[in-house]
């Protein structure tokens, strides 16, 4: 394609964005430069000019299309120098804005959200329009409109609580050292021991006045509710007594008199006004005014109702399962968990986003409406695509790959998740990755459940698929990417085209608040659950598991981007916990399988023996020829390895190692005994799940 970019940046941006140009187009004019280039190298362009982005930015990119017509493809920076339709304007006026110009002294009539001292009304606005956008952008389903609307409320309202006199003392104060403390402690002397938090106020509020939010039903109002008060986790306390909205209250009246507390419902009415003003300012949004549209009427009959109704009332639950529950019940309450967790996830990543800006960058972006321009880093840009295609080409074109091809086709035409079921030794790894070629994947991530799964995972795709892909390997206890040949330790998490990690990684972002970030990378990669199985039998980690499966299927038919892998597919929980279609006479489907081309011999020997003696047990035998012996504990992997070192060439290895041995030993068994391996040693000795003896031949 021909593509010509304009540039009208400033300052110090002009000769960062030079260097970029001119490296990829020929420059024709003081600003413009023109080329022929590839979709793969426009591309590389952005994410080079969006790795210097500054406010000084502006690059657009135009597709000539014809003689007469071109096409705006791209803005990298500031949108305001361009129109809508890419063009520079060539003259300019003095603009008004509908704010006051800021400055950095706090004013004695203004609400802060924080220690930025961003405005309390345009802080809002900004983390429910961005939540809101998150949403849309990883979920991409017109079905799920109610949802994003409630990401849009709950972001308006988390911090209204922040109206607290105490609060906006403290924030007034201008001598915090830690702005990340931002609404968790507002004085040395100060505990919360005895005073609600600003997310415990905002919920409060929101019952107050929850009879006045219409244009809500009840399954809205309690996911709003959730996302209130569990956008902050909650605080360890000596002696809890907060158990509800309405202990809350009590506190809070104890600190602060009567009259204050009528001022902060009247300040509720105001600021949401305040954020109406700003969103019909921005674009028109309505959503505040039809649903918030919150009055004081009495404020005595409102208080006395507020008394009577949630006298008894609890905080929400983090997740509300019962043993009790049954199959429909369950279903039901893993949707509900999993929406709160993403509508959760969308509010906490505006807010750490909207919290980084000084107040006037953040009034600068809402007055010139480029908000959107926040959520530009949160944009996969890949050429995994172009590596995906090379590797069908890596393998003989037999019956074999022709079959594996066969069955990655039927498992990304499906519309929903798709699950692989085959043999060990089929090929599930080639299969996966062809699928996720056809799917178009920008970028993979490769969940399995244990941390030898994922080393054997990263090993297979850096050496024999994808070795010029940047692939990570993020566990707990390694953290490491291949790029270029070269391993490059402790990078940025979830940074690689392909993340290889295991699920403890990715559960982290529904059941903690420091990762919840990465929900929303979930969300929009290509995600294969590797030996998905394995979760089932373990306690809460299947219903975590089915959690994180109805937050992909919240995804539009045909863009749920997941797959599930196993060789002995659990049907029953496929069937009745994630409500899968495992007819095969169904062309709805989701379950393909692939036969195993192995025509290997194998047979079963139970051995009968008594663990208390020594001799006749067969994990202190000696053996050779290609053995591995798989003990449930690592004290009997060890007693073993040690009483038959000197009769057998073994090696032993499990997780008790220090994790500097684990790499080391994981790297020496890999080589020894993978397909065409070194054969340095014949027997393993390891400890795992399910014990036994398996031999296999050269």
């Amino acid at each position: 394609m021909i593509v010509t970019f304009i540039s009208q940046c400033e300052k110090k941006a002009i000769p960062r964005t030079r260097r970029v140009l001119d490296a990829f187009a020929d420059r024709i004019g003081d600003c413009t430069w023109q080329t022929v280039i590839t979709e793969d190298g426009l591309i590389a362009v952005k994410k080079l000019l969006r790795k210097t982005v500054t406010k000084s930015t502006a690059v657009s990119c135009h597709w000539i299309r014809g003689r007469r017509r071109s096409e705006l493809l791209w803005v990298v920076g500031n949108r305001n120098k361009f129109n809508s339709e890419g063009i520079v304007p060539v003259n300019s006026t003095q603009k008004e804005v509908f704010m006051d110009v800021m400055t950095m002294k706090a004013k004695k009539d203004e609400f802060y959200a924080n220690t930025h001292l961003q405005p309390l009304a345009e802080h809002s606005f900004a983390i429910g329009y961005l939540a809101q956008q998150l949403f849309k952008n990883v979920v991409d389903n017109d079905e799920s409109g109610k949802l994003s609307k409630v990401a849009f409320l709950a972001g308006c309202l988390h911090d209204i609580g922040k109206l607290d006199p105490l609060f906006q003392e403290w924030v007034k104060k201008g001598k915090q050292k830690d702005p990340e403390e931002d609404g968790q402690h507002i004085d040395v002397k100060f505990t919360f021991d005895k005073h609600p938090r600003h997310n415990e106020i905002s919920l409060m509020l929101f019952n107050f006045f929850e009879k006045q939010c219409k244009g809500l039903n009840n399954r809205q109002k309690e996911s709003l509710q959730h996302v209130v008060y569990w956008h902050h986790a909650k605080p360890y306390r000596s002696n809890d007594e907060f158990s509800g909205v309405h202990k809350a209250y009590d506190f809070l009246v104890k600190n602060i008199s009567n009259e204050q507390f009528e001022n902060i419902i009247k300040q509720t009415t105001s600021l949401l006004k305040r954020i109406n003003s700003v969103a019909k300012h921005y674009e028109g949004i309505d959503v505040v005014e039809k649903n918030l549209n919150w009055e004081i009427e009495s404020f005595a009959d409102q208080l006395e109702d507020f008394n009577y109704i949630y006298k008894g009332k609890e905080f929400p639950e983090f997740k509300l399962y019962s043993n009790n529950d049954e199959t429909s019940q369950l279903r039901n309450k893993i949707d509900n968990n999993a929406q709160h967790n993403l509508l959760r996830a969308c509010v906490i990543s505006a807010d750490r986003i909207v919290s980084k800006q000084t107040a006037q960058d953040l009034m600068d972006y809402i007055a010139e409406k480029r908000l959107d321009e926040l959520l530009e880093d949160q944009e996969i840009l890949s050429d995994l695509h172009m590596h995906l295609e090379n590797v069908s080409t890596k393998f003989p074109d037999s019956e074999r790959t022709q079959q594996q091809n066969k069955v990655a086709q039927a498992l990304a035409d499906l519309r929903d998740i798709a699950v692989l079921a085959g043999p060990a030794g089929c090929g599930k790894t080639k299969i996966a990755l062809e699928w996720a070629k056809l799917k178009n994947a920008k970028k993979i991530i490769w969940v399995c459940p244990r941390v030898q799964v994922c080393q054997g995972i990263f090993e297979e795709l850096t050496i024999d698929y994808l070795p010029d892909v940047k692939v990570e390997i993020l566990t707990g206890e390694f953290k490491y990417i291949h790029e270029n040949g070269k391993i490059i330790n402790e990078p940025k998490p979830f940074s690689g085209d392909v993340v290889v990690t295991t699920i403890d990684q990715i559960l982290g972002s529904i059941v903690t608040h420091t990762n919840v970030n990465s929900l929303l990378l979930f969300m929009d990669a290509h995600v294969i659950f590797d030996e998905y199985h394995e979760y089932i039998g373990m306690e809460i980690f299947n219903i975590l598991f089915a959690e994180l499966i109805a937050n992909k299927n919240m995804r539009k038919s045909f863009e749920k981007n997941t797959l599930l892998v196993s060789a002995t597919p659990h049907y029953y929980y496929l069937e009745n916990i994630l409500n899968f279609n495992i007819d095969e006479k169904s062309h709805y489907c989701q379950v393909r399988g692939m036969d195993s081309f192995n025509q290997s011999q194998y047979q079963i020997e139970f051995i009968e023996y008594d663990e208390s003696v020594i001799e006749d047990n067969p994990f202190y035998q000696s053996y050779s020829d290609q053995t591995f012996i798989i003990s449930n504990t690592a004290q009997t992997a060890q007693l073993g390895f040690i009483y038959q070192k000197d009769h057998e060439n073994s090696v032993l290895f499990h997780s008790k190692y220090k994790r500097s041995d684990k790499k080391k030993w994981f790297e020496e068994v890999f080589e020894s005994f993978k397909k065409n391996g070194t054969y340095q040693y014949d027997v393993f000795k390891e400890r795992s799940n399910c014990s036994g003896f398996f031999k296999y031949h050269k």
